[in-house]
């Protein structure tokens, strides 16, 4: 799902640092964790997962407060549609959803978007808050061993094996 000219076309139009604490090892992270839950779970899209990974944060203007940029990321989804992203109406849906909305609070809606949105929070250690399970979704994000496990990486900002091989390369 998550193709490297994917990666490059985002990346020549975001606007922040590539490693910065919006960036590439976040969303790697945000992957990461989302494919954890779903592991846990039915009925999860999977795809959706994983490109809302790369695409919540892509159109950031800034490191801190930025509203909007969920909607924004959404967008930039909905130009990259037909070209280098393909899902179903259904799908796309979702992963709109779930960008537009990611910064939101919400824990309601369809298990795909809860799981993205738990995913991104369960990386926000790295700007120094400890996830709260009153404020994810899903029963498989809540489980303590996965908070710990999710907010000692992302503390520490280690970027998964996957994404230093494969997302950093070139």
């Amino acid at each position: 799902m998550i193709t490297k000219q994917l990666l490059e076309t985002i990346r020549q139009q975001y606007r922040l640092p590539w490693s910065g604490i919006h960036g590439i090892g976040h969303w790697a992270r945000v992957r990461e964790n989302g494919l954890r839950i779903a592991a846990g779970l039915s009925g999860v899209n999977s795809d959706v997962v994983e490109l809302f990974a790369v695409l919540h944060d892509a159109r950031r203007e800034n490191e801190g407060t930025d509203r909007g940029h969920g909607r924004r990321g959404a967008e930039l989804a909905e130009e990259l549609r037909g070209s280098l992203i393909e899902l179903p109406d259904e799908a796309f849906a979702l992963l709109c959803t779930a960008c537009s909305y990611h910064t939101d609070g919400r824990t309601d809606g369809d298990i795909t978007v809860q799981t993205c949105w738990d995913a991104n929070r369960l990386d926000l250690g790295r700007v120094g808050t400890r996830p709260e399970p009153r404020y994810l979704c899903t029963t498989a994000a809540k489980d303590p061993a996965l908070i710990a496990w999710a907010d000692s990486r992302a503390r520490r900002r280690i970027v998964p094996q996957f994404a230093a091989e494969e997302w950093f390369a070139g």
